[in-house]
């Protein structure tokens, strides 16, 4: 089943055309690695998929909804803020600087949207945050607050959160930009085991082993555009387009 199928994606800002005419499909259990240098669209296309930017042109369908059509002059039009609402449900994103609340314990950023926006009972949202503190080796630090925790600890408490609305589709950009080398590693290992559970994500990173081993699909942007797209082992191992090859010759595979 299809989770996530973007169409024809423009995005400006001002004068400058930031993504021009991107597609992508995202099958369920499916993950797809989003790479490319600075600048390429990468985290702009991601803040389009998530509606933290308004799109200019195109489509955005989760599960078969519509969230964004193209009327006939051409501009992007969204659904209504119920049907978006609905919608927004689908998904979470876990951001490249953690975003946590500093003022809220460890627990309570893991369980507060879970009580003030679904709703949810704070013993069922304490049960699942419990839970997710476990799954993610922090069940020790449920009473600290953001600045008492490592980056990684932070990071892991994000997806926590991110994990906690149970969404289809998991998106993370540049998890690991934020970390020292020394705990970039525990970030990727506990993606890898959302991986071996058949969550499906979608991933900007620029770590090029960890793209390979994790993802199903790789796509390579720059300069607004896909320029490369296939299996890891053609995108990142035998790359056919030259700008892919000059990018990642930059780096150890």
């Amino acid at each position: 089943m299809k989770y996530l199928e973007i169409k024809n994606l423009r995005k400006s800002f001002g004068g400058l055309t930031v993504i021009k005419d991107i597609s992508l499909t995202v099958e369920e259990g499916e993950v797809v690695a989003i790479i490319g240098p600075s600048g390429s669209g990468k985290s702009t296309l991601l803040r389009c998929a998530t509606m933290l930017e308004t799109m200019d042109s195109g489509e955005l369908i989760y599960l078969g909804e519509h969230a964004v059509k193209t009327n006939a002059e051409g501009k992007a039009v969204y659904a209504p803020p119920k049907q978006l609402k609905k919608i927004q449900r689908y998904y979470s994103l876990v951001f490249q600087d953690f975003n946590l609340f500093p003022h809220f314990t460890v627990l309570k950023n893991v369980t507060d949207a879970l009580i003030t926006i679904q709703k949810m009972s704070k013993a069922e949202a304490l049960a699942i945050g419990r839970e997710l503190l476990q799954k993610m080796s922090l069940s020790d630090k449920e009473d600290a607050y953001p600045y008492q925790l490592s980056g990684g600890q932070q990071q892991r408490v994000s997806i926590a959160r991110a994990l906690a609305l149970s969404p289809k589709v998991l998106f993370f950009d540049e998890p690991t930009s934020a970390l020292d080398p020394e705990l970039t590693g525990e970030i990727l290992k506990v993606i890898r085991d959302l991986a071996a559970e058949q969550m499906t994500m979608v991933i900007v990173t620029h770590e090029m082993s960890f793209a390979r081993d994790v993802a199903d699909y790789i796509i390579f942007m720059d300069g607004g555009v896909i320029v490369e797209e296939g299996l890891p082992e053609q995108v990142i191992n035998n790359p056919q387009n030259e700008r892919t090859r000059a990018f990642l010759s930059r780096f150890e595979r």
